[in-house]
């Protein structure tokens, strides 16, 4: 039987993520049995301490193990953080060590949501693509730059490290890692049984763009504030470095290192949450929102539309707004 740590890293982390890790491993070694066969995994929550506290001390879990122990694991699963994240990853040095030991002896690892950045701190994502919580991407590409962040992606899946997108994504996570060991009939005996999406490949929906603006460029703020406040109109790179009075190729320099887009893809950015603000509040068509947010080509709108937010600007609507539907 191979064997499976379901993490309690020191700090907050989601009590979610936890127990609907094991629930989805528990419902698979349940199907297996059902179906005649062995279970799969030995199934065990692995601590820091004798007691994980969640909500402030109402609600607890003992470990099972205590990761010091265990010699050799074959699967490990790192829950999300849920806030602290840079004091939960020096809290635990000694595990993030013990998780890069592991891998090296043939361990898979998995992290959900923003457990992503205690998978980081390894370094064994370094060159690798990875996922995690679309509002945690900007902060994850500043610590962690030798990562190929994809945010876009509801999973990733590379030389036995799995990372997933945020919250309920985690779950479709889990039902690929059960369907690469319990196989296919399995994953969806797990998904019917606890009335899970399978294979949703983008989160790119639910993404809500604010702007990076946790930098210090004061001159790439103001660009980046002219641009949102002039949704409606047609900014070119080369306006925007006359009016800021910076060469072209030095702005689109400072610009990409400041918020990790080139100023197009910050442009292209900007106006499709404008539009998919509008799309969800209000009854005006497609093709008026497109002139709102300063496009007058319907198919480069709706190419550029789909790229960001994964959805064509009328399935966008159907799905989000109900009262324009109706």
């Amino acid at each position: 039987m191979k064997h499976l740590s379901i993490l309690l890293p020191e700090g907050q982390v989601n009590l979610m993520k936890i127990v609907g890790s094991r629930e989805l491993f528990e419902v698979a070694n349940y199907y297996y049995t059902s179906i005649g066969r062995e279970p799969l995994f030995k199934i065990q929550f692995v601590g820091c301490t004798e007691r994980h506290d969640f909500i402030s001390g109402f609600l607890s879990i003992q470990p099972e193990a205590y990761f010091k122990d265990i010699e050799k694991t074959d699967l490990i699963i790192i829950p999300a953080i849920d806030d602290a994240l840079e004091e939960v990853i020096n809290e635990n040095q000694e595990l993030i060590d013990w998780i890069t030991k592991q891998y090296k002896e043939g361990a898979q690892i998995a992290s959900l949501c923003t457990g992503a950045f205690l998978l980081a701190a390894t370094g064994l994502l370094n060159k690798k693509l990875c996922t995690t919580h679309w509002w945690a991407a900007d902060m994850f590409q500043k610590m962690f730059p030798k990562v190929k962040l994809v945010p876009e992606k509801i999973i990733t899946d590379e030389k036995g490290i799995y990372t997933s997108a945020g919250s309920f994504s985690s779950f479709n996570l889990l039902l690929h890692i059960i369907e690469k060991h319990y196989g296919r009939e399995t994953a969806i005996a797990c998904a019917k049984g606890l009335e899970l999406d399978m294979d949703r490949n983008s989160q790119s929906p639910f993404i809500v763009f604010s702007g990076q603006k946790e930098h210090a460029d004061e001159e790439i703020k103001n660009a980046q504030e002219f641009i949102e406040n002039n949704v409606g109109e047609k900014i070119s790179v080369e306006s925007l470095a006359m009016k800021f009075a910076i060469g072209k190729r030095n702005f689109e320099r400072r610009f990409k290192k400041a918020t990790h887009n080139t100023p197009v893809e910050y442009i292209q950015r900007v106006k499709v949450e404008a539009a998919k603000k509008r799309l969800e509040i209000s009854r005006k068509t497609v093709t008026e929102v497109m002139y709102e947010v300063g496009y007058s080509d319907t198919k480069a709108f709706r190419t550029v539309f789909k790229k960001i937010a994964g959805l064509s600007p009328v399935e966008y609507r159907i799905k989000y707004n109900k009262e324009a539907v109706v």
